[in-house]
């Protein structure tokens, strides 16, 4: 296959090798790379579009799936980092490789749960994280119910989608009219489910921590760019350094747990009066913002992680 690009095809020096699956190539899939060759790892990229599963395959492992990972004439080696941008593609890929017994970070159920906001919500209130508060609605007339009796503005976010796309503060009950409306013409059937946000005043930032495994390793402040309201750093916005206070530490494990763990992007706000709330949990957490300002080699760290899965 052309398109896979690999990094190593000798032996490691420990033997160790591993995969990093992507759909668009980013500066954190290169960095991933480096630091695993770097560590004397075997390591390699695969493009996630060109990849072909069969149940065959899963039905009859022992003879397709040998121990080192091979799949059809593709090694995917002792464990697999899935880095698509795609969520449904990314999420089904896991479910495959898993099905081949190939170790994945993150597992299915996590990126399952973290690539639908819904469920992530879920998730979180039933580890008592704090989290804005949060409503679902199923039908276009409850949705503007809900907002008409919570008040203006309020948040209306899709439940899968990421860089804070369709994300939207909505200030008053026509705009939420109007959008309902837009999206009630849509064909998408997640379209019809409604999740829909406390809007927090907070500071003109927001915090993303990273977790690797039991230890939240970094975690910057999020400026938004100037006219923007979201902080995303992918939309233009800026990066400081945040202190790890014990608070953000203890907040930041518990959501991680909540969904199962994992290398997670943990998303937070300041609210002036009940402290730091969750608002996201990263499936396929980007951080080259984070690394631009962050004293950890984040992308070793992640890869240090995975060689340790495939140990355990």
């Amino acid at each position: 296959m052309s398109s896979i690009m690999k990094g190593s095809n000798g032996s490691s020096s420990n033997g160790a090798s591993i995969s990093i699956v992507f759909d668009r190539l980013r500066w954190e899939e290169k960095e991933l790379l480096d630091k695993a060759l770097k560590l004397g790892y075997n390591a390699k990229l695969i493009d996630a579009k060109d990849l072909v599963f069969n149940t065959n395959a899963v039905m009859k492992r022992r003879i397709h799936l040998d121990a080192n990972g091979m799949l059809n004439g593709i090694d995917f080696g002792g464990v697999v980092i899935q880095r698509c941008i795609s969520h449904y593609r990314g999420l089904y890929i896991t479910a495959c490789l898993e099905s081949l017994a190939i170790p994945t970070i993150n597992r299915y159920s996590v990126a399952e749960t973290c690539g639908n906001k819904l469920l992530c919500s879920l998730a979180l209130a039933r580890y008592n994280v704090p989290t804005p508060s949060t409503y679902f609605a199923f039908s276009a007339e409850k949705a503007i119910e809900i907002a008409n009796n919570l008040g203006y503005p309020i948040v209306f976010k899709p439940i899968v989608g990421s860089w804070g796309r369709l994300v939207i503060p909505v200030k008053d009950r026509e705009m939420m009219e109007s959008i309902v409306e837009m999206r009630e013409e849509t064909p998408n059937p997640l379209s019809k489910i409604y999740y829909l946000q406390e809007y927090i005043r907070r500071p003109p930032r927001d915090i993303r921590a990273i977790v690797v495994g039991d230890r939240v390793i970094t975690a910057v402040y999020r400026y938004a760019a100037e006219g923007e309201w979201k902080t995303n750093i992918a939309r233009g916005g800026k990066a400081e350094p945040c202190p790890i206070s014990k608070e953000l530490e203890d907040t930041c494990l518990r959501a991680a747990e909540a969904v199962g763990g994992g290398v997670l992007g943990i998303d937070l706000m300041e609210d002036e009066a009940r402290g730091l709330l969750v608002h996201e949990v990263n499936n396929t957490v980007e951080f080259r913002g984070a690394a631009s300002v962050s004293s950890i080699d984040i992308a070793q760290e992640i890869v240090s992680y995975a060689m340790k899965v495939v140990r355990a």
